[in-house]
């Protein structure tokens, strides 16, 4: 049985260190489309490393920045063939402001695995941790593996979708650029979905398909231009789930609620009338 949710559930996953510099936050910021205005105090936060000010969704990539193989689905109690996932949903809360350089140690472990019938859902959690000891930032994912479900698990807890009971406080246009996924793969992820047309036809798309998280991160940096003065030192945690797929060169629209210290937000791709992201929540810090 390729899953056992026994033996999997509270499993410790290996942890790795990594370090990260200004080159690479830059780096992943100019993937998301920032610096689109290069004249602009508030795009230079994100372009420029006189004021850099990280953005907290770099956070998840950071770890696997220099990780160019594909990754395995074996864990303990856990061995899923990689063409069956799919990336459900993203999440980061940081402690405090990521540091613009610096070392850290993740640490993984499953915290969920749910029985989904035709599929199973396993939910992981991570934590960064500074070689002194200090928490810096907290991940929670999940992938969906299709064919996978069936073993006999608890079905788990239906997520509950936002329902907004007024019109959107505001709506964010964000264009992505036609090269934006070949720019964004340089931040680790070369999964050739993403570049290689012919690769993508065999998997059934007309063209190479952003990558989710980049399409997380874009949308996490409109909110907070639009909602936050473009300071992304304001973000105390940012949470979504993946709904569609989005081809580079397409525009996203974002529509937002603002509810206290939370903004809710849906993004669609308005040209194909298609949802890409769902069940967003980005939670302002309270200082």
């Amino acid at each position: 049985m390729p899953i056992d949710p026994k033996v999997a559930i509270g499993a410790e996953l290996p942890g790795t260190s990594f370090t990260w510099t200004a080159s690479d936050v830059l780096l992943y910021h100019l993937a998301l489309g920032a610096g689109g205005d290069p004249t602009s105090p508030r795009e230079l936060r994100y372009a420029l490393e006189d004021d850099l000010r990280v953005l907290p969704t770099f956070g998840v990539v950071a770890p696997s920045l220099r990780v160019f193989e594909p990754p395995s689905v074996t864990f303990p109690g856990i061995s899923v063939d990689l063409a069956k996932v799919l990336h459900g949903s993203q999440g980061i809360t940081v402690h405090s402001p990521i540091p613009v350089e610096g070392k850290a140690r993740i640490d993984s472990r499953i915290t969920e695995v749910w029985d989904k019938g035709k599929a199973a859902v396993i939910v992981q959690e991570a934590t960064a941790t500074s070689p002194d000891g200090v928490l810096l930032w907290t991940t929670r994912s999940s992938i969906f593996a299709r064919g996978e479900g069936g073993f006999g698990g608890e079905r788990g807890p239906a997520s509950a979708p936002f329902e907004p009971s007024r019109e959107p406080d505001l709506v964010i246009d964000t264009p992505t650029l036609p090269q934006q996924a070949l720019l964004y793969r340089l931040c680790g992820d070369r999964n050739p979905l993403h570049a290689s047309p012919e690769f993508a036809a065999a998997a059934g798309f007309p063209a190479p398909i952003l990558h989710g998280l980049c399409t997380y991160g874009i949308v996490a940096k409109a909110l907070a231009d639009a909602c936050l003065d473009g300071d992304p030192w304001l973000v105390k945690s940012f949470d979504a789930r993946f709904a569609g797929v989005v081809y580079p060169g397409e525009s996203l629209r974002t529509s937002a609620w603002t509810d206290a210290d939370k903004i809710h937000a849906v993004t669609t791709v308005p040209a194909r009338d298609t949802e890409v992201l769902s069940g967003i929540t980005l939670t302002r810090t309270s200082g």
